[in-house]
């Protein structure tokens, strides 16, 4: 069975969509938008992860009632969270991303000179954060741009990101900047404090 599990990057990107939102159910099209698929590799994986029951279909009315047969406008997927594989997928999604989030870490590193590097936000599940990756130090924010962008098709999701010079850093500090302070007194992961 696992053979077929990680056949393919569809599938992998199929499954981290549906075990980040185990709650939501997603139709066909809007699955080939989400993850930027083309629509017949959706459907063969759709049809795959169904065939194995990992994730179950059912139709809904115009009312937004569920309804196992009969023909209706949308076809929706979601996640089988009684699957007897649910919790282990859900344990390897997050190994996953840890290991995402170290390579995340180790390249921008290499961006510049990094007083401070802080994740925050989605990172440690905190909805609501300012900012899900902070960082105070002189480096080309060109390139964390690109470097973020990358990351966020490899995690399926957007990550907002501020980038602040030391002299920055201080003045907003010193002035109790709110924005910052919020970023401070939160919960999130140091990975550099020379500050």
């Amino acid at each position: 069975m696992l053979e077929h599990l990680f056949g393919s990057k569809t599938r992998v990107k199929l499954l981290r969509l549906f075990l980040n939102h185990p709650d939501t159910a997603y139709y066909t099209r809007e699955l080939t938008r989400f993850l930027d698929s083309q629509i017949n590799a959706i459907r063969r994986e759709l049809a795959n992860l169904e065939s194995m029951e990992i994730i179950f279909s059912f139709h809904k009315d115009n009312k937004g009632k569920r309804h196992k047969l009969g023909k209706q406008e949308k076809k929706y997927y979601q996640i089988n969270s009684a699957h007897v594989l649910y919790p282990e997928l859900r344990a390897l999604l997050l190994k996953a991303h840890l290991l995402l989030e170290n390579d995340l870490i180790k390249r921008i590193k290499k961006i510049g000179a990094i007083k401070y590097l802080a994740l925050t936000g989605v990172f440690v599940g905190f909805i609501g954060a300012p900012t899900d990756l902070f960082v105070v130090g002189n480096i080309n924010r060109d390139r964390v741009t690109r470097l973020v962008k990358k990351f966020e098709k490899d995690l399926n999701y957007e990550i907002n990101y501020t980038v602040m010079t030391k002299t920055e850093y201080k003045y907003r500090k010193d002035i109790t900047d709110r924005f910052l302070y919020s970023i401070l007194e939160n919960k999130k992961i140091v990975v550099i404090d020379e500050l």
